[in-house]
């Protein structure tokens, strides 16, 4: 069998920990899981809707989502070094109750100025518990399965998303838009009775440190500024100088937050993390990853509605048939790379999505629906194949004690990366639709014109991942030699220590 570079030794089994609960464990972090990803593509089809009951215009409703994001964004980590702090069954029980009280209140509200603050209640809860759910799972599961929980775990998120626009469109067609929030409350007290039973209340190992205050603000002054000019950027345009003034503080907050967390004895995020190289690389892969299929997902709906002249009921089945095949497959690849180790099996994961992703620039103005499938083939089967064993190997470069911060890591970066590649991959293609129809807008531009820059976006997104496939190829060059003086090494009989 191939060692696997999970590292198993760094999370042996923790005292107090009854692996007998561990279905009931993720059941209720997959309910919750499940919860967020439903929530976030319910509300995404249902900005007419909002639009026309509140009587608000677009980049207004707009904020309904951005609002959601830009919390998320900023309190994932803190969340999670919050856990590693005053223990994780406390901040992810704490995080349930205050997403269903926000989702109660979204549905009550009467103006969409209060459905906004209200989202960001929501998001509150949503942060708590999806900085804790990758912790929690890791902890309550032995090692040797980590890449099968995970990947079941990954399963209860795409599901979410497949059957998110699916019940968006039943809900708003038989009730009001209130019951997309409304929905949420009875599956998330069947979470929250599932975390209170089940979840194991271990003592936090990191009792007596102290919050890093100051390197959270710094922290989310950075992270605040970079998820507005991505989101604002789009309408405003990303060479605004208020654009570029907010990236600025960006990267002028960057070598601010390293300067904090190196003076400060309890920093919000370790920065010795990032020295292992199977947490850091792995970390950079998954950014790649989500920025590129972010920005692909954006354009999909553009090129079967434009291009195709699909209606909309035909998009949302086509476009379900992703996370269709992730669901399917994610826990496959979990429990496979625990048996063959994380890097292989997430290599190959990275070879199908570059090629799915060159496979698609194939696609033409007369492509069948079938046609369309079968090119996304390659692309849902890498990114169900990578997703698992990767998350598995950045969990395992940890230490039991960084758990809570690096769950919030993981989860930030997939926040981040999602924002960047809707941003981003987004001006990239309007920007190569106004090249190629002499500066028309995407509405008024020729199929022809958005056929061509769906195929630069795609070569695109391809680079993208080859440059991820290199580093992963790197980083499994640098496992093989770390390991390679361990396994020649005589072991040495350890002197038993004096009584202190």
């Amino acid at each position: 069998m191939t060692t696997s570079s999970v590292h198993p030794s760094r999370h042996p089994s923790r005292p107090g920990v009854d692996y007998n609960k561990k279905w009931w464990v993720l059941l209720a972090v997959g309910l919750a899981l499940f919860l967020g990803s439903v929530d976030g593509s319910i509300v995404n089809v249902a900005v007419e809707p909002l639009m026309a009951a509140l009587q608000a215009d677009f980049p207004t409703v707009q904020w309904v989502i951005i609002a959601y994001l830009l919390t998320l964004t900023l309190l994932l980590v803190g969340m999670g070094r919050l856990a590693d702090m005053i223990g994780k069954k406390r901040i992810f029980v704490t995080g349930i109750l205050v997403f269903l009280v926000g989702s109660a209140l979204c549905g009550l509200a009467v103006t969409v100025y209060w459905l906004i603050a209200f989202r960001v209640v929501q998001a509150v809860g949503a942060a708590m518990i999806i900085a804790l759910g990758t912790a929690i799972l890791t902890e309550a599961w032995p090692a040797q399965q980590r890449g099968q929980v995970l990947g079941l775990a990954a399963g209860f998120i795409s599901l979410g998303i497949v059957l998110g626009p699916v019940a968006g469109g039943l809900i708003l067609g038989a009730w009001s838009w209130r019951w997309i929030f409304f929905v949420n409350v009875p599956v998330g007290a069947i979470s929250l009775l599932l975390a209170l039973r089940y979840l194991t209340p271990l003592p936090p190992q990191n009792r007596r440190e102290r919050f890093d205050f100051v390197g959270a603000i710094v922290l989310g002054v950075g992270l605040l500024a970079f998820a507005l000019a991505m989101t604002v950027g789009q309408n405003l345009g990303f060479t605004d100088p208020r654009i570029l003034g907010l990236l600025a503080l960006t990267v002028g907050m960057l070598p601010v937050f390293v300067w904090v967390e190196q003076r400060v004895a309890f920093p919000v995020i370790d920065l010795s993390l990032f020295r292992t190289p199977t947490f850091s690389l792995n970390l950079f892969t998954a950014t790649l990853a989500f920025i590129a299929i972010s920005g692909v997902v954006l354009l999909l709906p553009i090129y079967l509605n434009l291009v195709l002249g699909l209606k909309m009921t035909q998009i949302g089945v086509l476009m379900a048939a992703v996370p269709l095949i992730m669901v399917l497959l994610q826990p496959l690849s979990g429990t496979l790379s625990d048996r063959l180790g994380t890097r292989p099996v997430s290599l190959l994961g990275l070879c199908c999505i570059v090629v799915g992703y060159l496979t698609m620039t194939t696609l033409q103005m007369d492509s069948s629906p079938l046609g369309f499938v079968l090119r996304m083939l390659p692309v849902a089967t890498g990114m169900a194949i990578f997703n698992s064993p990767n998350n598995s190997a950045i969990m395992g470069a940890v230490p039991h004690t960084r758990l809570g911060i690096a769950s919030g890591i993981l989860s930030m970066v997939r926040t981040l990366g999602q924002v960047t590649g809707i941003a981003a991959l987004g001006a990239f293609f309007a920007s190569r639709v106004a090249h190629y129809s002499g500066g028309e807008s995407l509405r008024l531009a020729s199929p022809q014109s958005i056929m061509l820059a769906i195929h630069d976006q795609f070569l695109l997104v391809a680079s993208l991942m080859l440059m991820g496939l290199l580093v992963a190829l790197l980083t499994w060059r640098w496992e093989r030699r770390a390991q390679a003086p361990s396994q020649t090494a005589q072991p040495v009989a350890a002197e038993p220590h004096p009584p202190v």
